[in-house]
């Protein structure tokens, strides 16, 4: 691509093209992707029980990424948000993976009931309170339920989608204010149908236990990795030139500001979660938080305190380090690593409660779907332009680069 510092929107040509080329980047994530995927599907025939909840693992956290950066573009454009307007692309080439993952959902439907207990017909018949959710929780409800989520998420992906890019072409006003009315009402529905999904793939795992914000837990969760991605990815880019003129320190200084905020407030509302339940004292509360604290599960539960909040919270308080691109690079990783952990430490108590000992089939269903979702998404982010060409804000967030 060519060089776009010191760039003005007035020197962006809209009528020719401004993406990337091919690089070999993309080709190794294909190939990861590839053989990961191949490696599971021998993991599935050796180890098929774990195979089901490392997939589960591994889907809850490309797909709980993947929402985020749907938040992440309706909530430019509902707030009017400008510093952003650069980095919108990036967050919208997210999006456009849900079609696949809503493809990836099949194999949770094909173990369910290997990965949830109150699938069985025979252990409703035994538990009162499995009988008492039966009219939520069952089988024929639960795909349902999967198939709206996802319908719902991808519409609105596609829609933000081809507003933003038809945008690029005629430079009508009009599409920003319609791009806002989608995203008003887009995020009540997102946090409606997050909310449930939450509900559905991963706290039912348990279905004695609950919680009433474990949906904003897992939404939060989403925010940060998916700010994460995209403070990584913009980092590396600027670090091989790319977009060097039009994504500037302050830019990165407001990604920071935005990790550290929901650093926070992911403590809060895990900690919150934490503290009520403990404070009530209630058994079918407090199990949730027992089979995490015994066996090799509490370093886990310590591990995320210390390195999904304390060693973030501690890096990004300070003004200057929300400037270092280097240090934000670093948090931004180990953010998306300890969310990993965090999905891990939902799903895998309800199989190995005995121990938190990492499998190869936990490492292969990452990798196989991860690196096919990044090559989609390095796909998607090189075939248009990679920034909004006629984005009436477009002026004012290049400004912001300096």
């Amino acid at each position: 691509m060519t060089d776009t510092k010191h760039r003005s929107s007035q020197e962006i040509d809209p009528n020719r093209p401004y993406s990337l080329e091919r690089d070999r980047f993309s080709r190794i994530f294909l190939g990861l992707g590839i053989a990961g995927l191949v490696l599971s599907l021998l993991g599935y025939f050796l180890e098929p029980e774990r195979f089901y909840f490392s997939y589960l693992a591994a889907f809850a956290y490309w797909t709980t990424l993947t929402l985020g950066a749907l938040f992440f573009t309706m909530l430019h454009h509902v707030t009017g948000a400008r510093w952003s307007v650069v980095l919108r692309r990036g967050a919208e080439a997210l999006t456009m993976n849900l079609p696949w993952l809503f493809i990836s959902f099949l194999p949770v439907i094909v173990g369910i009931h290997t990965l949830y207990h109150w699938s069985h017909a025979d252990a409703v018949a035994h538990d009162s309170i499995l009988e008492a959710k039966s009219s939520y929780l069952n089988t024929t409800f639960f795909v349902a339920r999967g198939v709206l989520y996802f319908g719902i998420w991808t519409a609105l992906a596609f829609l933000l989608n081809r507003h933003s890019l038809a945008q690029d072409q005629d430079g009508a006003e009009a599409r920003t204010i319609l791009l806002r009315r989608i995203s008003a009402v887009g995020i009540a529905a997102f946090a409606l149908t997050m909310t449930f999904a939450a509900v559905d793939w991963l706290m039912s795992l348990d279905p004695h236990w609950y919680s009433t914000i474990f949906g904003v837990f897992l939404f939060v969760s989403g925010f940060l990795v998916a700010t994460a991605f995209l403070t990584l990815f913009y980092v590396l880019s600027r670090k091989r030139g790319i977009l060097a003129g039009t994504v500037g320190i302050k830019h990165f200084q407001d990604l920071g500001r935005l990790l550290f905020a929901f650093t926070v407030f992911w403590a809060y509302i895990g900690g919150s979660q934490y503290f009520l339940i403990w404070y009530a004292n209630i058994p079918e509360e407090t199990v949730f938080f027992l089979h995490r604290w015994e066996g090799g599960w509490k370093s886990v539960s310590l591990l995320i305190v210390f390195l999904h909040f304390l060693v973030p919270f501690t890096a990004l308080i300070f003004f200057a380090s929300k400037r270092n691109k280097m240090l934000l690079g670093a948090v931004a990783t180990l953010l998306m690593v300890m969310h990993y952990v965090n999905m891990y430490w939902l799903v895998m108590p309800t199989v190995t409660a005995s121990s938190a000992m990492i499998s190869w089939v936990d490492i292969t269903t990452l990798m196989g779907m991860g690196g096919i979702l990044v090559w989609l998404f390095l796909e998607r982010f090189r075939r248009n332009p990679v920034i909004p060409l006629r984005d009436p804000d477009l002026s004012e967030s290049l400004a912001y680069h300096s």
